[in-house]
């Protein structure tokens, strides 16, 4: 009878620990959710990426041009699809003070590196190896794309494929007067 009681006491602490396991890391995803997101009409926030020739890229460093910050994998076909237009359009608006910066996730340098060369992108492509702007801009799906202001105020955040005609569009809106 005394062994019975002591194993129902034993459950009862054992379910009573997984209960509150299973609440804080519920707490703790909804939580953060909150408190980090990026929205349009926010203040984009600062980064730092080092580009595939070792150049350094700092969202300030852009103060007064529009910046087209897009996240993306070597594994995302959507990604495939809309890099020709985009490659494009860099060539139309680099000169209009609106600059490109692909972030690719974590992804090993040589796979990225012969990945942008068969595509032929011209823009900035850095490897966010510690995810940490992918954590930042709180980025979940690829492609995601996010248009920067001159001002650093966030203008749009698009999830998934962009047509030409809505890169056009975006780049545009983001274009220093």
């Amino acid at each position: 009878m005394e062994k019975k009681k002591q194993r129902s006491v034993t459950r009862g602490i054992i379910l009573t620990i997984l209960a509150i396991a299973i609440g804080y890391t519920v707490y703790a995803a909804v939580t953060k959710d909150k408190i980090n997101i990026v929205q349009a009409g926010a203040q984009a926030p600062d980064f730092e990426v080092v580009d595939l020739h070792g150049e350094k890229h700092r969202l300030k460093d852009y103060e007064g041009k529009g910046v087209v910050l897009n996240f993306w994998g070597t594994w995302c076909e959507p990604c495939e699809r809309e890099f020709p237009a985009m490659t494009r359009q860099y060539a139309e608006f680099k000169d209009q003070d609106v600059q490109i910066i692909a972030v690719n996730f974590a992804q090993s340098e040589f796979e990225v590196k012969k990945y942008v060369a068969n595509m032929g992108m011209t823009f900035p492509v850095a490897i966010d190896k510690t995810k940490s702007v992918f954590t930042a801009y709180n980025i979940g799906p690829l492609p995601t794309s996010i248009f920067i202001e001159p001002d650093g105020t966030i203008d749009r955040i698009i999830t998934g494929e962009m047509t030409e005609g809505e890169i056009v569009q975006y780049m545009e809106s983001i274009k220093p007067e």
